[in-house]
């Protein structure tokens, strides 16, 4: 079964891979958050910071880790 990320299959992508399928993607530059700063990036960051410990192969679980982080992020500006 396919995990669709815009219309691309990232079961068998890698990190790498799928920090350029969303950076491709990233319409935060448009919006910045909370007027500050762009939320795929920081999102990459924090993602990258925290797999020094405990590590990803890429694929559905770190396609869906980034997802989620960039909505905390958004999130958690809102709630400011």
């Amino acid at each position: 079964m396919a995990y669709l990320f815009y219309d691309k299959d990232v079961t068998d992508m890698t990190i790498r891979e799928i920090n350029k399928l969303f950076r491709e993607h990233d319409e935060s530059h448009l919006f910045p958050i909370c007027g500050e700063f762009n939320a795929t990036e920081r999102a990459i960051r924090r993602l990258r910071k925290f797999l020094r410990g405990h590590g990803s192969s890429g694929g559905i679980e770190y396609a869906s880790m980034l997802d989620a982080e960039i909505s905390n992020i958004v999130n958690q500006c809102n709630q400011r």
